[in-house]
């Protein structure tokens, strides 16, 4: 069990460049030894840090080393590194990873617009920021993030399963019976039920301020979405819906796709796609912000030394 943050890939090879470099591991790890990420990993810096400079060459030997160093401390066999973003690197991963396996959990996009922009997980280009334009534009996002997850399925057929959200909740024995059969691991659900960790113990929905017994994390678009939002987002994303298995509420007529939206659609797949290009092949990396790693003073500098 690991609720911890690891965005190698995300945040710290753009921040600090590749880890081939020893000066650019050296910073990575004196950024990772500052972070939350590494405070609930329960390992001691001063043994850990060494091992992160001299074996560690890829992005995939750092999660690598990370996540069989928890698992060994927890006496468990294997471990999943779950990430949203895992799925704008799937390439990179299984190049550092090779039997690395993909499963893509995919849920209603009309939810994870409502969600996201509660959350503020998605910020919208500065013109979009009306409400349903901003809605528009994270569901285009979440259009974007999944077509990109469903590219691995096309380049690594055998090391990908896509599982529907809706059917974790309201099929879970029959979805995880397959899942299991995928990972080769038996995911009893009455011995998940009974576990005292993750979100089953504690809920991490952006909803979750309104106590456990209102949250019902399928279909709340329908409650708290206007007519007009609905419309909107059916009319910019129901194809991409429809693909994943979700059916619309509007007929074709009554869902609303304007001069805008049109618009919108040309220009967040260019725009998402030219930012996470930039991001991972120029300078503009340097400037990935560190704050969502939760940096604290050095390690080395604090009472308890290195």
């Amino acid at each position: 069990m690991y609720r911890g943050y690891l965005p190698v890939y995300k945040i710290l090879i753009p921040r600090h460049g590749s880890m081939a470099s020893l000066a650019n591991r050296e910073k990575i790890v004196a950024t990772w030894l500052r972070s939350k990420g590494f405070r609930r990993t329960g390992l001691g810096a001063e043994l850990f840090s060494p091992r992160i400079v001299n074996e560690c060459r890829t992005g995939g030997d750092f999660i690598r080393l990370v996540m069989d160093s928890v698992t060994e401390r927890q006496d468990a066999h294997r471990w999943a590194f779950h990430d949203g973003d895992n799925v704008l690197h799937f390439r990179r991963i299984k190049k550092d990873i090779p039997n690395a396996l993909f499963v893509h959990i995919i849920r209603d996009g009309r939810d994870i617009a409502l969600s996201l922009k509660k959350m503020a997980g998605f910020a919208p280009l500065p013109w979009d920021r009306s409400e349903t334009n901003s809605l528009v534009a994270t569901a285009l996002y979440w259009e974007w993030m999944v077509r990109r997850g469903r590219e691995a399925a096309k380049v690594f057929p055998a090391d990908y399963i896509e599982i529907r959200y809706e059917d974790l909740v309201t099929n879970p024995h029959e979805t995880l019976g397959k899942l299991g059969s995928f990972i080769d691991h038996d995911l009893d659900y009455d011995r998940i039920q009974n576990s005292t960790g993750g979100t089953l113990s504690k809920t991490n929905s952006s909803f979750r301020e309104e106590g456990k017994e209102k949250i019902n994390p399928l279909g709340r678009w329908r409650e708290r979405l206007s007519p007009e939002n609905i419309a909107a987002l059916e009319g910019a994303v129901g194809a991409c819906l429809e693909e994943n298995g979700y059916q619309l509420s509007l007929p074709a007529p009554e869902r609303r796709i304007s001069l805008r939206s049109s618009w919108m659609r040309l220009m967040y797949p260019a725009f998402l796609g030219t930012k996470l290009w930039l991001k991972l092949n120029t300078p503009v990396g340097r400037l990935a912000n560190v704050s969502a790693l939760e940096l604290t003073e050095d390690p080395c500098k604090m009472p308890s030394g290195c």
